[in-house]
């Protein structure tokens, strides 16, 4: 799958990894041996005796055992998206079907497309809890997990994040002891150690990539908190959500990013800040964040020196929000944070994001300068206001429109008009209108234009009704369903429930 983003980021691409060339080395090979004697080199092809670069390639490091310890437990994520459709016989494609499309509606081929595509994940949990990116997952209809030993099961979100791009999923058949990798420290990750990468590029299951760590804290204009981390390890297309490895066979990172028309120039969300935002996403499926309440800018050498400080790393306050809890807590503008809660501040985004992680209504303290000298401040923390509107509340799902999410299918009821025009016998039912491709409800054989008149040899009155029965059968039963057809001929359909 790809990522676009604003500026910089529109350059961006979603990451992934790619086959690591074989003759990587990951320890300094030995120095070339003199040429042999012609007498010896006489004698090479004798048991025992290696060729000069034979001796050479079996000397180098391995990854194989680390590789072999970690890819079952990475998974690819298939996911079937799209926008709502509108509502409204104006955008049917039975219009353009039936009455020879004459201009009432845009028909299927104008709509937009259904969004399909594949990035990667990994298991942190036996009980099947995926981790992955969150413009993998963004308005998903369907996903599928694979593993990869072959088994696919279906996926349901428990939780994500946008401004960070992470995102929780689960697997929603019972599994158990499915295998797992252990989120590690990235701060301990240092510029210049290998890592390795595995997953999907361009549906290339369990691609394998290795490089180093080629810088930290990385901001790319994704966000306010951006913290990347940079590796040259090969990503690609497709390897969105996928895992950063250190050589423990620790994640460090989901590898989320790419820069358009570079060269080994990756990015991958640290698993630090994975691991501090994990519980709220499994608890309450979004992340809630502090808040100052305050307008920032980053301090420099010329401004430290213009407010005579004695330091020039931290983050100026340059407003105070009114009603705030900086302004309860007495900050001015003009004073400059260097520490919260004792952790250093170097810059404004440095205080951003752990102002962010703070949970709100909890006492901070804050180590600033004013007016040259320094002292500390206690602060009580808000909630961070929903800026982006990330967290507003969905409007009520239908069932017909859960029927859609579910099975792929989209219903609304037999009118008069449609069924004259049409050639109907029929006068009530659940009109078929559109089908997901590779859907429950495409693999069922089901077709726009169809029109189901019972379920389970119970009739069906209306969309809503065969919604309801859709939305009530147990995951892994089958409905059957009759269906007729323009001029009144009837099939049976068998519908698996995911």
């Amino acid at each position: 799958m790809t990522h676009t983003l604003p500026s910089f980021r529109r350059k961006l691409v979603a990451a992934v990894l790619v086959l690591v060339s074989p003759t990587l080395a990951l320890a300094q090979a030995p120095a070339p041996q003199p040429a042999a004697p012609k007498t010896q080199q006489a004698v090479s092809g004798q048991a025992g005796n290696l060729q000069p670069a034979t001796r050479e390639a079996q000397s180098l490091a391995s990854l194989a055992p680390l590789v072999e310890s970690v890819k079952s437990a990475v998974v690819n994520v298939d996911v079937q998206a799209r926008p709502e459709m509108p509502e409204g016989m104006e955008d049917n494609p039975l219009f353009d079907k039936f009455f020879g499309g004459n201009g009432r509606g845009r028909g299927r081929s104008e709509r937009e497309q259904i969004r399909q595509g594949a990035g990667s994940g990994f298991i942190i949990d036996p009980k099947g809890l995926v981790l992955t990116n969150n413009h993998v997952i963004e308005d998903a209809v369907t996903i599928t997990i694979r593993l990869d030993d072959g088994r696919s099961f279906t996926g349901e979100v428990v939780g994500r994040d946008p401004l960070t791009d992470v995102a929780v999923v689960k697997i929603k058949e019972k599994v158990d002891q499915l295998p797992t990798v252990k989120l590690g420290d990235s701060d301990a990750v240092r510029v210049g150690d290998w890592v390795l990468a595995i997953g999907n590029p361009f549906g290339l299951a369990s691609s394998v990539s290795v490089g180093i760590l080629s810088a930290r804290a990385r901001e790319i204009g994704a966000s306010a908190y951006d913290d990347f981390l940079q590796t040259d390890a090969a990503i690609n297309p497709g390897n969105s959500g996928g895992p950063l490895f250190n050589m423990k066979g620790e994640v460090v990172g989901i590898n989320t990013a790419i820069v358009g028309g570079g060269t080994g120039i990756g990015f991958s969300v640290p698993s630090n800040l994975i691991k501090a935002l994990l519980p709220q996403l499994e608890k309450n499926g979004s992340v809630t964040r502090g808040w100052l309440g305050v307008g920032i800018q980053p301090l420099n050498r010329d401004l430290a020196q213009a407010l005579k400080l004695p330091v020039n790393e931290g983050a100026i306050l340059t407003q105070i929000n009114p009603g705030s809890p900086a302004a309860k807590a007495g900050l001015k503008p003009d004073d400059v944070v260097v520490a919260v809660d004792g952790q250093n501040v170097r810059s404004d985004s440095e205080l951003t994001r752990t102002v962010a992680l703070k949970k709100p209504g909890s006492v901070v303290t804050l180590s600033l300068y004013r007016d040259g000298k320094k002292q500390d401040a206690k602060v009580t923390m808000g909630t961070r206001p929903d800026l982006e509107g990330l967290s507003k509340k969905k409007p009520e799902v239908s069932d017909e429109q859960d029927s859609s999410r579910r099975v792929g299918v989209s219903l609304q009821d037999l009118d008069a008009r449609t069924a004259s025009q049409a050639g109907f016998t029929e006068r009530a039912g659940a009109l078929i209108t559109d089908i997901i491709p590779g859907s429950p409800a495409d693999r069922a054989q089901l077709a726009p234009g169809m029109l189901v008149v019972e379920a389970n040899r119970k009739p069906i009155a209306s969309a809503k009704e065969l919604a309801s029965v859709i939305r009530a059968a147990p995951a892994g039963s089958t409905l059957l369903l009759r269906v007729a057809g323009p001029g009144g001929g009837r099939l049976l359909r068998a519908l698996k429930m995911p």
